[in-house]
């Protein structure tokens, strides 16, 4: 299987060790690679490849704990793929790759209006506060910079692995007034907010959203300090299997990203992600507009129904 299955080997071993990393980023390399292995595929009828792109499946599973949006995107290829009549290698090649474009290209038109959505609720003289780094919480901030919406950012740096430095070289870039402050230091700055905007890893049945470690203190602060608190985020991160009962897994990293050389007896956790209550939200800006999170069931059957069905 090692063999057979190299590129997405390669795809996993890469989203593992963090050298691909974000949620559209993940989503997009771990089909495009399924795409691209099965143009070198073997197989040689429709069972052969089904049980081919399954193993791949769970080889991509694997990577990440807290990835609904891989997981959702490779349930679509497969989901779409056994609905359709298909028997050849060659058809299948065809199909897939037509499947993966529609799907990202569904969701980029998705990203547009969001960011478009969200950009509206960001005014003159606004300060931005947000947590790590989210493309949809960037794109956001650059469609209100080129709307002429004069406003300042600030970021966190965001432990262990630093992406708010990605955030601020991104806003920097786009000519945004920005400053980057330790993360410990969110309470000090958040009366100087004027709303807070973070993304989404997960988004739950119940209208919790999982994100970077660090963001439910974000979300705390912000309703003590009555500042409106919103969730940027694509509905295709909504995990279907927390309908039924499961819990969003919380992704538990090496300690040494946080202290590479520790004492040897000390002991180190390194939680990923944790939980923003519903209660903390003041919204999810998506592709159906702002919702409440009490509602993304609504908005789910409205704009992606697949997604329940795959897990009836």
């Amino acid at each position: 299987m090692g063999c057979l299955l190299k590129i997405v080997l390669d795809t996993a071993d890469k989203i593992r060790k963090l050298e691909i990393q974000g949620a559209t980023n993940v989503a997009l390399r771990a089909v495009q690679s399924i795409v691209e292995q099965m143009k070198v595929s073997e197989s040689r009828s429709r069972d052969e490849a089904i049980s081919e792109i399954g193993q791949a499946r769970d080889i991509l599973f694997a990577t990440r704990e807290t990835e609904p949006f891989m997981r959702n995107a490779i349930r679509y290829i497969e989901w779409k793929l056994a609905e359709d009549g298909w028997e050849s290698i060659e058809e299948l090649r065809t199909l897939i790759q037509g499947l993966s474009e529609e799907l990202f290209n569904e969701f980029y038109a998705s990203r547009e209006h969001t960011a478009n959505v969200g950009s509206k609720r960001i005014l003159p003289g606004f300060t931005v506060l947000t947590h790590c780094h989210s493309s949809a919480v960037t794109m956001t901030l650059r469609k209100a910079a080129e709307n002429g919406i004069d406003f300042k950012v600030i970021c966190t740096e965001t432990r262990p692995r630093y992406q708010g430095r990605i955030t601020a070289k991104e806003l920097t870039e786009a000519g945004i007034d920005t400053t980057m402050i330790v993360d410990s230091a969110v309470r000090a700055f958040m009366k100087k907010a004027d709303i807070v905007m973070l993304g989404s890893d997960a988004i739950t049945s119940e209208g919790n959203v999982i994100n970077k470690i660090g963001s439910s203190m974000v979300a705390t602060t912000a309703n003590e300090s009555r500042i409106p608190f919103y969730v940027v985020s694509e509905l295709l991160k909504f995990d279907p299997q927390t309908i039924h009962g499961e819990y969003e897994a919380i992704e538990e990293r090496d300690p040494s990203e946080i202290w590479p050389e520790a004492p040897s007896i000390l002991k180190i956790r390194n939680p990923a992600f944790d939980v923003i209550r519903r209660n903390h939200i003041h919204g999810i800006i998506c592709e159906e507009g702002i919702i409440s999170p009490h509602s993304i069931m609504e908005a789910i059957r409205r704009r992606h129904p697949w997604l329940i069905k795959m897990v009836n």
